[in-house]
């Protein structure tokens, strides 16, 4: 674990040409807009404000939030918040990056941080899953100067106290309750995340004065149960499959009313399976080699009639160029102090790979690059929110954001056993 490569290529900004004004508008119908508006809110009021969430995410006792918010008023606090905030490239940003110390989260802050930006994160640890992987991607992060404080983006006086530390240029929010299966067990951990989370950052950001540009990361889950190939943004996305799908899906129409209402700059990423390096240990990719080293059998699910089930997997060094880009052409937020002043610019983006592969041919790579043969239990796709492909349609971010994957899943799986070997082949740790 000396490095990230374990670690992401650091690309450089991105200096490309302005595309003509993009601007998608999710639904045409206001009424339909206002209906999902109200039903998004409801579900807020009922999760968030009515009920004790179950969710690992969320600090109930009062005591606790009483030590941290003298914590934050720290003055040491302050200083480490501002010298990880530091710009230190001529044409830098200063970037407030939630999850930080998710997968997708540590990668971006190791990005922004090596081409010069000023970076500071945010992240609750929760325990969806190990904890201490987020411990090590966290300590990784600090070798590199950018400092993680620890809170809940439901935690508002928090979010306003960093915004009064540092005039934050741009929100990359990352922070998210991940995981399709999940959202059968704790339904309210997706609400409390991806919907009131998302709500109370963007109430923040409105309020800022100068507000900052955000973008915030979706999911291809939003297309759903669609079965036009290859997705495109302009495709249907009324079709959830999961809960967490359609909490993804809110956040899209969330994203416009703030857009619509407050002028705040807003681009959605549609990730398509991304894998590699510091990766997430709830992702096939990542328990097939946990299992696969173990001797243990793997699931392998097939459609209807043995239909192949197949992943678009992107590799993170390719998320982290799209999610640069999508910072490096946002355009400045229109309002201030809550007050629209202008047209605010609206985008969403696929980032996929567009070459999706059969879960059975990621299971054969590993089992050359391992050197172990797996155990496969084939079995039908449960229903359980799961989709039986994605596929990518990437031409208008190709276009708008100059994001060109380059990486193939034999090299990128290489990559990430490497990684996997080193991380966790001491003997000292178990991948949970």
């Amino acid at each position: 674990m000396k490095h990230i490569d374990c670690a992401p290529s650091t690309p450089g900004k991105f200096k490309i040409e302005k595309s003509p004004y993009y601007r998608l508008r999710l639904h045409s119908s206001l009424a339909k807009l206002t209906f999902w508006s109200l039903v998004f809110l409801g579900l807020i009021y009922l999760f968030f404000y009515r009920s004790p969430s179950s969710s690992p995410h969320t600090t109930s006792d009062p005591s606790r939030r009483s030590l941290r918010s003298s914590f934050y008023r720290d003055a040491n606090f302050e200083k480490r918040v501002r010298a990880s905030a530091k710009i230190r490239s001529r044409n830098g940003i200063s970037v407030l990056v939630t999850g930080a110390a998710g997968f997708v989260g540590t990668h971006v802050s190791a990005a922004l941080k090596r081409r010069g930006d000023g970076v500071v994160g945010l992240d609750n640890f929760n325990h969806y899953y190990d904890p201490s992987l987020k411990k090590a991607r966290q300590a990784l992060l600090e070798r590199t100067g950018v400092y993680i404080v620890e809170g809940d983006i439901n935690d508002a006086s928090l979010l306003r106290k960093l915004f009064e530390i540092v005039p934050f240029t741009h929100v990359m929010h990352l922070a998210a309750q991940a995981g399709v299966r999940y959202a059968m067990e704790n339904p309210s951990s997706y609400v409390h995340s991806n919907i009131a989370g998302l709500v109370s950052l963007l109430e923040v950001c409105k309020e800022a004065n100068p507000q900052p540009s955000i973008v915030w990361a979706s999911s291809s889950s939003v297309y759903g149960l669609n079965t036009k190939v290859p997705f495109s943004e302009r495709d249907r996305t009324d079709q959830p499959a999961s809960l967490y799908a359609a909490t993804k899906k809110a956040g899209e129409e969330i994203a416009h009313t703030y857009n619509h209402i407050y002028g705040l700059s807003l681009t959605g990423l549609r990730f398509f399976t991304v894998y590699g390096p510091w990766g997430r240990p709830d992702m096939a990719y990542f328990f097939f080699t946990r299992d696969m080293l173990k001797g243990k059998s793997i699931p392998i699910f097939e459609g209807a009639n043995h239909g192949t089930v197949a992943r678009d997997f992107t590799y993170i060094d390719d998320i982290v160029k799209g999610c640069l880009a999508a910072l490096d052409t946002a355009e400045k937020s229109t309002g201030s102090g809550g007050k629209k002043k202008g047209q605010a610019q609206l985008r969403v983006y696929n980032l996929g790979n567009t070459s999706p592969v059969p879960v059975s041919n990621l299971v054969s790579i590993l089992e050359r690059l391992l050197k172990v043969k797996a155990k496969r239990l084939v079995m039908k796709l449960p229903r359980n929110g799961d989709v039986q492909f994605t596929h990518a349609n990437i031409s208008l971010a190709q276009r708008e954001l100059g994001y060109k994957p380059t990486t193939d899943l034999q090299t990128g799986l290489k990559k990430f056993a490497r990684w996997y070997l080193s991380y966790y082949g001491s003997g000292k740790k178990s991948a949970q």
